[in-house]
């Protein structure tokens, strides 16, 4: 305050400088004596005395001198900065009169003293030096003052660059916002005993203030605070709340759907991709700070439709991929905008995953020891996590009549095997894709249904697809013939210890491999072998189910126990009637006779399609 009035003499009666300029006749800064000069500024005119002016102005001085008519009587100020409102400031100045100078007005009035060339060569105390103290004792000391005049600086010419007014006030806020970090830390110290939701809610006041300013000026501010150590925690939010107001749609808690997006006309599409771009740039690294996933879902969409820079988008991907075990199936669900595509952007899905891949891979690769492979890692109930959410998303994806084929498989194709313990998701998928799409030729649901293990079937799923006319004739003999395989295990009591066996068997590594190549082939082993693990964990509660309802039907039956194995043998020769001569021959007259066989003499209560 002392500063404020220094810079301005308290006279509330004196007159304020008129926001508009449409006045047609000339503006008269001091009336009680005849003007001998009329300066024009944008168009406004001004009747003046030229020695007030040249007294404190060295720019107006010299133009005076440089006149050729000693009478000159009409000088033009072109490119003034602030225009016909900050010149008038200017001249009350010149004639002593009294105004005030405010954060609103001191940029402005600063580069407008730097044009007239208002410095002390010419007269103590003027205009530069009082500015600058301005900005000195009031502005940088405060944060919402700086970033009030740095958000002036945007319409300023480049003169604002020159004398230094951006810089210094975004070093200010960046110094200012360092000391309520510390305030704000001792005050958490203090109230340890408070609840959780007192301290959350006790966000960053300036979060909200940097809102107002321009993504360049934006930019250089979080790059400041980030230099002189604000917590990134703190930094996100304002990334989340710069965007939830720049960009309307993205919020903290807001899954935006860019197909009930309306165009902004208020903003130019090229500045919203600016803005995604830069907000992209800025964010901390995921490590330090994780981000939140809807943040970035929505950050993601944006830059879709925007059209956003490819290293942009790649980016916002890869950060996705971080987190991806811990996405919901909705995140996934990013519309296409492109026309005559499918409805969902399944390109930009399948790259995540690649992404994905890449950092299970990186992350395996940096554990040199064998610990971390073991059932229930990291890394590998991430996969199967993923694994799941896959199979999800493409049974959702899987009804759209403009998927195609390629695409469709290459989804499917991305994940290993091992990716999958039971493989019900894919064959749910693989059928609602079927049914969707009845032009498929026998040779394309061939392709499209050899990525369906039958030995990862449940039960359940097993009984559907043998009743399945959808699917291909082989598809469904090596179903049952499985299914087959796996009863009689059952009822010699091996639980398919042979196949376990035979796999384990294909995975010895050899003695002269080099040991690099010796641990790789010791890692495929192990994870096949936790795979063969995990399904003999579901097999065994198949078994379990499967017995307890054996007990139960030899309980309710009356008799020796030949019922049952009767009725039993019955069901193994139902299982096995593909495998008879006629049966087989019966097969291969196409996939219509035997959907019309199907409908009179199949049950269709298990479908999951």
């Amino acid at each position: 305050m002392v500063a404020e009035n220094l810079l301005s003499s308290s006279t509330k009666n004196s007159p304020s400088p008129s926001p508009k300029f449409n006045n047609p006749f000339t503006t008269r800064i001091f009336s009680d004596v005849a003007g001998d000069i009329t300066i024009v500024v944008d168009g406004e005119s001004f009747l003046l005395h030229k020695f007030p002016l040249v007294a404190r102005s060295g720019k107006i001085r010299k133009m005076v001198a440089d006149a050729k008519d000693s009478n000159i009587s009409r000088l033009e100020l072109l490119s003034l900065p602030g225009g016909a409102p900050t010149f008038e400031l200017a001249m009350k100045f010149c004639y002593g009169m009294n105004f005030e100078i405010t954060a609103a007005n001191v940029a402005s009035l600063r580069c407008a003293a730097e044009y007239l060339e208002m410095s002390e060569d010419y007269r103590e105390e003027n205009l530069i030096e009082r500015t600058e103290i301005f900005l000195n004792q009031v502005v940088v000391q405060s944060l919402e003052k700086s970033v009030e005049v740095l958000s002036t600086c945007e319409t300023l010419p480049s003169i604002a660059e020159e004398v230094g007014i951006p810089s210094r006030c975004v070093e200010a806020i960046a110094m200012n916002a360092c000391k309520e970090q510390l305030v704000s830390g001792l005050s958490q110290l203090d109230c340890d005993g408070e609840s959780a939701e007192l301290k959350s809610g006790c966000l960053e006041w300036w979060i909200e203030d940097l809102t107002v300013l321009r993504i360049d000026y934006y930019q250089r501010v979080i790059c400041a605070l980030g230099h002189v150590g604000i917590r990134p925690a703190s930094i996100v939010g304002s990334l989340m709340h710069y965007a939830q107001v720049s960009l309307k749609g993205i919020g903290k808690c807001h899954i935006w759907n860019p197909a009930r997006m309306k165009p902004n006309h208020g903003m130019v599409e090229n500045d919203q991709s600016t803005i995604v771009e830069t907000l992209v740039g800025l964010m901390c690294n995921e490590k330090s700070s994780p981000i939140p996933l809807s943040f970035l879902f929505g950050m993601l969409r944006m830059a879709i439709m925007v059209e956003a820079n490819i290293a942009c988008r790649l980016e916002l991907e890869r950060r996705i991929a971080f987190q991806l075990e811990t996405v919901s199936l909705d995140d996934l669900l990013i519309p296409s905008v492109r026309t005559g595509d499918s409805l969902f952007d399944v390109d930009t899905i399948h790259r995540i995953l690649v992404n994905f891949l890449q950092r299970i891979e990186d992350e395996e690769n940096e554990d040199c020891g064998y610990e971390s492979e073991g059932i229930g890692s990291p890394s590998h109930a991430s996969l199967l996590n993923v694994g799941r959410l896959t199979d999800a998303y493409l049974a959702e994806i899987a009804p759209d009549p403009y998927l195609s084929l390629q695409k469709f498989i290459a989804l499917i194709d991305i994940l290993p095997d091992y990716a999958r313990v039971v493989d019900d998701g894919l064959y749910r998928a693989i059928d609602v894709y079927l049914k969707a799409h009845p032009t498929l030729t026998e040779e394309e649901c061939k392709k499209l249904c050899k990525f369906i293990d039958c030995q990862k079937l449940s039960q359940e799923a097993c009984n559907h697809s043998a009743q399945n006319d959808r699917l291909p004739v082989q598809m469904v003999v090596r179903v049952l013939y499985f299914e087959q395989l796996r009863l009689k295990n059952t009822m010699s009591g091996s639980s398919g210890d042979g196949l376990f066996s035979q796999r384990m068997s294909s995975g010895v590594p050899s003695a002269a491999m080099s040991p690099r190549d010796n641990y790789a082939s010791l890692r495929r082993e192990n994870r096949e072998l936790k795979l063969e693990i995990s399904r003999m964990r579901v097999r065994l509660s198949e078994l379990e189910k499967e017995q307890l309802f054996m007990k139960q039907g030899m309980m309710d039956k009356s008799g020796n126990g030949k019922t049952f194995f009767t009725s039993l043998s019955r069901g193994i020769g139902r299982i096995g009637i593909f495998s008879s001569p006629s049966g087989g021959k019966q097969q291969k007259t196409g996939r219509k006779s035997r959907g019309s066989e199907g409908k009179k003499g199949r049950s269709r209560r298990h479908s999951v399609s």
